[in-house]
């Protein structure tokens, strides 16, 4: 019998790059960065990574030549300035992202224009590290850009890096990974093979948070939360985004909000805004959970509510006020969606969101 589908034709992006797995895969570090060829690199990490982050630059033997502690959520412009301008001083022909979306975002950003390769080590499971996206934050408006150059050349995942993790940042990231999948399910670019790396990374994911949530020490919860964020980035690349993204980064990046806990906040609702727009993704979504007598947008909410992830976008600081102005700025620049962008349907998103109500319509 004919697969379904089979002989439908599309086209797939599949990127390049290095993974190194295993507890303890830090200690490979220098040997990572000789195998790039690279011999000045730069570390970029919050301010909070400063220490872990000179420590390894004192044990690397001149290979990390500079410190770059300025990372910052939403990756603002004027923190790239600063850490462009700290890498050209520093004379780095490489670079070392040390933490999570932030640290691996200006590390990007820097790559971007400076065309030196980075090695990133996650720790936290936004699944940046796998794609050549990022958004930066400019003129109170988060941009998204694309380039080859700020696909990281080699990944290292030590799951005990992230096992100390607080829960109040690793289940966010987790949802903020999450969210890469359910979009790549229905963005314009989705194709089967992108279908299945996200279909996987979901289910994947969620099994790991709730594994965590359980058994907070558990180095396999940590680690098998770490694979499915690879692989829930890895299909967004070629299927791109949607409404969901479109509208963390307003809400996110002009209200000054944490990236992930917007993303999480966000993710039931705009899935339920595209549910009967797109059919063979809410199937996707519901059978990566396991609830397939359930509406996708109410599955993923209970899960949410489940491990203790934020529901709701009044708890992060976004003001009901502000409600009109994000559907406006969504609408002013929409993004390709499968349900079409309109004023009414998005303010109803918005307010479940905030309010951090069950999705309309699950």
């Amino acid at each position: 019998m004919r697969e379904p589908h089979a002989v439908e034709r599309f086209v797939h992006i599949g990127l390049p790059g290095r993974v190194v797995y295993g507890p303890g895969a830090i200690s490979t570090l220098r040997e990572e960065i000789g195998r790039l060829g690279v011999a000045r690199v730069m570390i970029c990490c919050t301010p909070g990574r400063r220490v872990v982050a000179e420590e390894l630059a004192g044990r690397s033997r001149g290979q990390i030549a500079a410190v770059c502690a300025e990372a910052r959520p939403h990756v603002p412009v004027e923190v790239v300035a600063v850490a462009r301008e700290a890498a050209r001083q520093a004379a780095a022909d490489g670079l070392v992202a040390y933490g999570g979306g932030s640290a691996i975002g200006l590390a990007k950003m820097i790559a971007h224009s400076a065309d030196i390769p980075i090695i990133a080590v996650p720790t936290t499971f936004s699944g940046s590290e796998s794609t050549n996206l990022e958004g930066m934050l400019e003129d109170g408006v988060k941009r998204l850009h694309q380039s080859e150059r700020m696909l990281p050349a080699t990944i290292i995942y030590d799951p005990e890096l992230v096992r100390g993790l607080p829960r109040e940042v690793a289940i966010p990231s987790g949802f903020n990974a999450i969210a890469h999948a359910v979009e790549a399910f229905y963005s314009s670019g989705a194709n089967p093979f992108a279908s299945l790396l996200a279909e996987e990374g979901l289910g994947m994911m969620a099994r790991a948070l709730e594994h965590l949530v359980a058994d907070p020490r558990s180095l396999d919860a940590w680690g098998l939360g770490l694979r499915a964020a690879w692989l829930c980035g890895q299909p967004i690349v070629s299927a791109g985004i949607a409404l969901h993204h479109k509208a963390a980064h307003v809400v996110g990046g002009s209200w000054g909000l944490s990236h992930a806990d917007t993303h999480t906040a966000l993710l039931p609702h705009a899935i339920a805004y595209n549910a009967d727009a797109a059919p063979d993704a809410m199937t996707r979504i519901s059978r990566a959970l396991g609830t397939a007598d359930t509406h996708p947008a109410k599955s993923m909410f209970d899960l949410m509510e489940r491990v203790g992830a934020p529901v709701a976008l009044r708890d992060l600081g976004f003001p009901e006020a502000g409600i009109e102005q994000a559907v406006a700025m969504i609408l002013a620049a929409p993004c390709e969606n499968p349900r079409p962008l309109a004023a009414q349907p998005l303010r109803t998103m918005l307010e479940n969101a905030w309010r951090g109500t069950a999705p309309a319509s699950a």
